[in-house]
């Protein structure tokens, strides 16, 4: 038998599937609906989703004539799988996050709450600066695609993020406190509080 890492990551289609799961742990899915949000072939999800079921990484309830297949968290790995998986989707949104980048002025940039694997979150993206709403709103569609989900973001200019930041304003202060994926951190040490490094 095949190494269990050798098993998880040695198809296109696996990595796919697992980024859907992961991505969306509390979401169950039949079969057609993970073709549909993957692009993949039928047949090859199907082989997949047997391999994951033989892993332990799936649970499957059945609903009438359908079965669903939901990411098991009562894996032993799926902390560490989740993680993974989260980093990786990260990495491959670089392009994304230097675009996001070029919408306006930019002196502070984290992602955080569901990037930073947070079940419940005031905020997924707090930007400070001057930006281009538009374009930006632009670009977070495609990031709500790739991740499958809609990603709530915050945009404060400088002087109101100075002002509830001298203020202690609760909302901010979560934010700043929480685990956080910090992209761009002009504003010095109290905005990198809880920072995660990727």
């Amino acid at each position: 038998m095949k190494p269990m890492l050798e098993q998880l990551l040695s198809s296109r289609t696996r990595v796919k599937l697992l980024r859907l799961l992961f991505l969306n742990p509390e979401q169950s899915y039949f079969v057609r609906e993970m073709v549909r949000k993957t692009g993949e072939h039928l047949n090859s999800i199907r082989r997949e989703v047997q391999n994951l079921l033989a892993l332990g990484l799936l649970t499957e309830a059945a609903a009438g004539k359908k079965k669903f297949y939901r990411v098991s968290t009562e894996h032993g790995l799926y902390p560490e799988l989740k993680a993974l998986v989260f980093k990786a989707q990260v990495v491959e949104q670089k392009r994304t996050l230097r675009d996001l980048q070029r919408v306006g002025r930019i002196k502070y940039l984290c992602l955080t709450g569901f990037f930073a694997g947070l079940e419940h979150t005031l905020t997924d993206i707090l930007i400070v600066g001057s930006v281009n709403r538009l374009r930006l709103r632009r670009l977070l569609r495609r990031f709500q695609r790739d991740f499958d989900r809609e990603i709530s973001y915050t945009v404060m200019s400088p002087s109101e993020f100075k002002y509830r930041n001298d203020l202690t304003d609760r909302f901010l202060y979560t934010i700043l406190e929480s685990p956080k994926i910090v992209i761009v951190d002009k504003l010095g040490s109290r905005a990198r509080a809880g920072a995660l490094t990727v």
